[in-house]
């Protein structure tokens, strides 16, 4: 763990420059806008270590999979979000010496991310090799209002010389990824057009034809007033620029502001994308960087109107959530149902930028209580855009009738994930979607959707499920075999609890929905079935079978479902006698050895307890947690949120708090060591969930939104905001009481606090002592 990062409320700040920590600095500065974001590179050049990295949504490469030995099923290609065109560059030029911070002596630095308002700033100043001294301060931000569109102002002062400084602003589209498969370069150049203040230079990826224009357009102000220079436009294969050239005096302060579009023929006609790329940027650039600035602070505040977490008296606790909660409002807006939640978002390119199990399990939940209803709808309508590619890639491994496995990685709904532990035998993903579906539902009460789309993704996958089980003669018991759980430091186990749990979950939701549709909507109950050639009697009969009979590992001496078969086989050794330099496995350990342990990646059993707490009373759910949390490494970014949440249940807030701070300052204080690569984005989802539904104890039965609020003693007091069928609530949670605040208009809201019922009046507020087992 790392604290090299300010602790302060709205903004994350490093001051003094560590060459060593600046791909940490890149991930976590890093902004976005649902359309676009990257990586907080330097504007001028830098020559150090670096991970540059700009990105456009949606826009992805089929990389040739890369294996040791090919299997039946095995996915052609790992799709990957791409490195896109660089747009932030500002080459520097001081009388012939290039500016950067690798060869400087740095004398000041000071990066600052202000998460109110949503932007980047930067200020620092260095002597150059030949003792030239500059300051520079940068302002940067991806636009809310204008989501194709970015600026930056880029402000420079000679401090001890007078004489010739050269600005090349630039567009660079020969850009690699770091994890391309073959060190292949993914853009060809289509076009490009400079003009006398910019221009536009538009790329194809190879295989997947995307195109992506990328614009530019400046203007520059000395000393705060407008100068007319003459410029000279560069060009060279998969590069635009503009050298600017103009004599300083000393003292003399010299701004560029440059302004950025990139559009994509996800959106445009590709013939028609320079001419538009120009209008875009003749429209912001007539705003005004001060104007657009403006516009950025407004739409950000909207967003934190609707969605802060305000947490009193711990300012680590309050940067942290507030930090996961700006991440996540930069990477998805919800606008597309095309376009999904990468577990990087604009950050970085590791895990390829896919579409993992993560949005369903951690990221629907933030986004149904803190967005308009259509957003988590988009999420479920991307799933079931892919239910075809889904029953095609069962098809593959050997699944018939329709039955459908989605994708553990994906783009466009094809698996492209290659390592045969996760492609073939992490199934459980297939439960996410389902759980995901039963969320929805019980959250916004839209059960048409279950009639209109729901149902037909429930059937193909407990009609996956129906044909993965198989008999056991020795038990009298159905049984899962070689599977893979959701902790994947053990890999081709028998009977995985938790997939044997989600998997016999599914098949009677999927019962229940039946009937639910065949009442609601028969005739389109009749349409579907008909042609999925759905039997009911024959794979409802199926599907009870199986429920009646599935076999679930326990073990009665200690009270608790084992991981798997023969988990108590394993050494039990604890994670507190692992000595430090061991730490983490993944990085230390063979992979024999790990696999060999009893050490837990991150919440497997307990992720079933946490989706199906209901069916298990607190002793259970406590023998559970008790056995499996100290054998549990967290070296996942998904395992801190699930066993804080667990934790606030059990009433053990001290735990609840220790996992919530870690989950929430996960990248900030690069818990493992892996940041650098990029944020862990999904698990910023969990980390709201360890707020809302771990603290603030809220849950959604029958209908009606409860809580059962805790209060951390290193708190004064907290507050969030959820949106529930259409009503706005606001909770604020402190040492005496709680209060539920009903901000609707008209509308009265059941909810129930600590078990007991309260209406809330529209416009007024209900206040409930509060209760805490401290």
């Amino acid at each position: 763990m790392k604290q090299y990062f300010k602790v302060d409320e709205w903004r994350i700040i490093e001051e003094g420059f560590n060459s060593h920590y600046n791909k940490i600095a890149e991930s976590v500065f890093s902004l976005g806008n649902g359309r676009m974001g990257g990586r907080a590179n330097f504007e001028e050049a830098y020559s150090g270590e670096t991970l540059q990295g700009n990105y456009v949504a949606g826009v992805y490469y089929p990389d040739k999979t890369r294996v040791g030995w090919w299997k039946n099923g095995y996915p052609e290609y790992f799709a990957k979000v791409l490195n896109a065109a660089n747009w932030v560059g500002i080459d520097v030029s001081l009388n012939g010496e290039q500016l950067d911070l690798a060869k400087c002596k740095v004398l000041s630095f000071r990066r600052e991310l202000n998460m109110k308002e949503g932007h980047l700033k930067r200020n620092f100043r260095a002597v150059t090799a030949s003792g030239r001294e500059v300051e520079v301060e940068t302002i940067r931000f991806t636009s809310l209002a204008d989501d194709e569109a970015a600026a930056i102002s880029y402000t420079i002062k000679p401090v001890n010389f007078g004489g010739y400084i050269k600005l090349t602003p630039f567009i660079d589209g020969d850009v690699v990824n770091k994890d391309a498969n073959y060190d292949e370069k993914f853009w060809d150049e289509v076009a490009k057009h400079t003009w006398n203040d910019g221009g536009v230079l538009q790329m194809r990826t190879k295989k997947t034809g995307f195109e992506v224009a990328t614009g530019m357009k400046y203007h520059i102000t000395v000393d705060g007033e407008p100068e007319h220079i003459e410029a000279e436009p560069v060009t060279r294969e998969k590069y635009i620029g503009t050298e600017i050239r103009m004599e300083v005096k000393q003292g003399q302060r010299v701004t560029l502001c440059k302004y950025a579009a990139n559009l994509s023929s996800q959106n445009h006609p590709a013939s028609d994308m320079l001419e538009l790329t120009q209008q875009l940027l003749e429209k912001v650039c007539h705003k005004g960087f001060d104007a657009m600035l403006a516009e950025q602070a407004a739409a950000w505040a909207a967003k934190w109107q609707l969605n802060d977490i305000i947490i009193e008296g711990d300012a680590a606790a309050q940067q942290g959530i507030r930090f996961n909660i700006f991440q996540l409002n930069q990477t998805y807006t919800g606008q597309d149902d095309r376009l999904n939640i990468g577990p990087k978002g604009f950050t970085g390119e590791k895990y390829g930028g896919s579409t993992y199990w993560d949005t369903e399990a951690y990221c629907v939940p933030f986004y149904l209580a803190t967005a308009d209803q259509s957003v988590s709808r988009n999420l479920l309508l991307y799933r079931y855009k892919q239910l075809g590619k889904a029953i095609e890639n069962a098809k593959l491994l050997g699944f018939k009738d329709g039955a459908a496995l989605y994708p553990m990685v994906t783009m466009d709904g094809t698996e492209c994930h290659n390592e045969w532990e996760i492609t073939f035998e992490e199934i459980h993903r297939n439960g996410a979607i389902a759980y995901a579906i039963f969320n929805y539902v019980n959250y916004t009460g839209d059960e048409q959707y279950l009639a209109d789309y729901g149902l037909e993704v429930l059937i193909a996958i407990a009609r996956f499920w129906a044909q993965r089980v198989n008999w056991s003669a020795d038990r009298q018991r159905y049984v899962m075999l070689g599977v893979t759980g959701p902790n994947e430091y053990e890999n081709n186990v028998n009977n995985n609890w938790y997939t044997n749990t989600i998997s016999v979950w599914c098949m009677r939701y999927t019962l229940e929905v039946i009937e639910k549709v065949k009442a609601a909507s028969p005739d389109k109950y009749k349409e579907l079935t008909g042609r999925i050639h759905f039997n009911e009697e024959t794979e409802t009969g199926r599907f009870k079978d199986i429920i009646s009979k599935m076999h679930f590992p326990y073990d009665d001496n200690l009270q608790i479902f084992l991981q798997q078969d023969g988990y108590l086989d394993k050494e039990q050794i604890l994670v507190k006698d692992l000595p430090a330099t061991d730490r983490p496995l993944v990085q230390k350990w063979s992979w024999d050895r790990i696999l060999r342990s009893p050490f837990i990646k991150q919440a497997d059993v307990l992720q079933g307890l946490y989706f199906f707490e209901d069916e298990y009373d607190i002793d259970t759910i406590r023998r559970n947690y008790d056995f499996y949390e100290p054998r549990t490494v967290h070296e996942s970014s998904l395992s801190p949120c699930v066993h804080s949440i667990i934790a606030a249940k059990l009433g053990d807030i001290e735990r609840a708090y220790q996992f919530y701070l870690r989950t929430s300052r996960l990248d900030i204080d690069d818990y493992n060591n892996d940041t650098e690569d990029g944020c862990h984005t999904t698990s910023m989802a969990g980390t709201w969930m360890s707020v809302v539904q771990g603290f603030g104890g809220m849950r959604v039965k029958d209908g009606k939104v409860s809580f059962d609020p805790l209060l951390p003693a290193q708190w004064n007091a907290f507050a969030f905001r959820i949106g529930f069928r259409g009503i706005p609530l606001s909770i604020r949670v402190s040492q005496s009481q709680v209060e539920i605040k009903n901000e609707a208009a008209d509308e009265d809201v059941e909810v129930s606090v600590y078990g007991q019922s309260y209406t809330v009046a529209a416009g007024s507020s209900t206040a409930i002592p509060t209760k805490n087992n401290y």
